[in-house]
């Protein structure tokens, strides 16, 4: 089966990422054929300036290949190295209806956050349609936020396969991540938007204070305490080995511990687990060339399978181009 997915290159990435998406992907490598890009188009719709971008891009992929993605058994690319997806976009806006997109809760919390509802805010989900559909996706590792998402896409899918009158796009599948929604230091989803996060690359300090910040309840520490609505549980929960989790949800019940040292325990757990990617991500930053030919070689496997798809696409259409063209 061949998986696809993408993360933006807006910012810092952070453990909401990680547990969301990026650990998914790293274990799908070794069980399918799978398809990462950085969504460095997406990422222009909060992202104005031209070198922060660059930057951000250049870190994702470290990020990834840090983590332990492979680049012999997974495809990691930037999403603007493979064009006929903006192509692919503006063909699926033209059989997309406004009402499907004012539909998106993602888009409304977005704006209900102050973020500027631009337009290609708006028609996000088309181009995520566009990256979906060019790879002929069978599967689609998101989050529970993202699953609407999926289901526009088929939405589009099949609303250009009636208008044409041909079975060109292959409808693509969801698949939920095991940690669906991953919790911010203030207890909402942990996003970038949102000034909540963990970041998975700053230093231990760093990350140790961060972790100081989430926010509890003031039950004394000799007091009883419900784990299932403690933050720092539900992230220690996400992190932890399941004996780990089970001894301290007990300690939470019995009461005895406070915030302060569970707090403590998820900054170890999460130093351990992350410590060895920071290691490795620092070497490979070493390597000037290294992460850009990772992107230039998966790249054009990329572009080869949506050449593919697209030339189906505009015969469909009747869309003429040029003999002897790159597309």
């Amino acid at each position: 089966m061949r998986v696809l997915s993408g993360i933006q290159s807006n910012g810092k990435l952070h453990l909401g990422n990680y547990l969301g998406a990026i650990k998914q992907h790293i274990e799908l490598q070794h069980e399918h054929e799978c398809f990462f890009f950085i969504a460095n188009y997406h990422s222009l719709t909060t992202v104005h300036d031209a070198a922060l971008l660059r930057t951000y891009t250049h870190d994702v992929a470290l990020d990834y290949l840090g983590l332990g993605l492979d680049p012999a058994k997974a495809n990691l690319f930037r999403q603007s190295d493979v064009p006929e997806v903006a192509e692919l976009a503006w063909i699926l806006s033209t059989v997309t209806g406004r009402g499907l997109l004012e539909r998106a809760t993602s888009y409304k919390d977005k704006v209900a956050k102050g973020i500027s509802p631009s337009m290609g805010l708006m028609c996000y989900p088309i181009l995520m349609a566009a990256d979906i559909l060019i790879y002929r996706s069978d599967l689609v590792p998101v989050g529970k936020d993202q699953v609407q998402h999926v289901e526009m896409t088929k939405d589009m899918a099949q609303a250009f396969n009636a208008a044409f009158g041909r079975s060109v796009l292959k409808l693509p599948q969801a698949r939920l991540n095991e940690a669906p929604v991953v919790p911010g230091v203030d207890g909402q989803k942990m996003s970038k938007s949102y000034g909540n996060t963990i970041n998975l690359f700053d230093d231990a300090a760093q990350i140790r204070k961060q972790i100081m910040n989430i926010k509890t309840d003031s039950t004394p520490v000799e007091a009883p305490k419900n784990p299932d609505d403690c933050n720092v549980f539900a992230l220690y929960r996400l992190m932890a080995s399941p004996d780990e989790v089970t001894l301290l949800g007990e300690r939470y019940r019995a009461g005895g511990i406070g915030y302060g040292e569970a707090k403590k325990l998820l900054a170890d757990v999460v130093q351990r687990v992350l410590g060895p990617a920071r290691v490795r991500r620092e070497k490979l930053a070493a390597d000037s060339r290294y992460v850009e030919d990772v992107l230039v070689e998966s790249a054009k496997k990329a572009r080869a399978a949506a050449a593919g798809t697209m030339a189906d696409v505009r015969e469909a259409c009747g869309l003429a181009t040029a003999r002897g063209s790159d597309r």
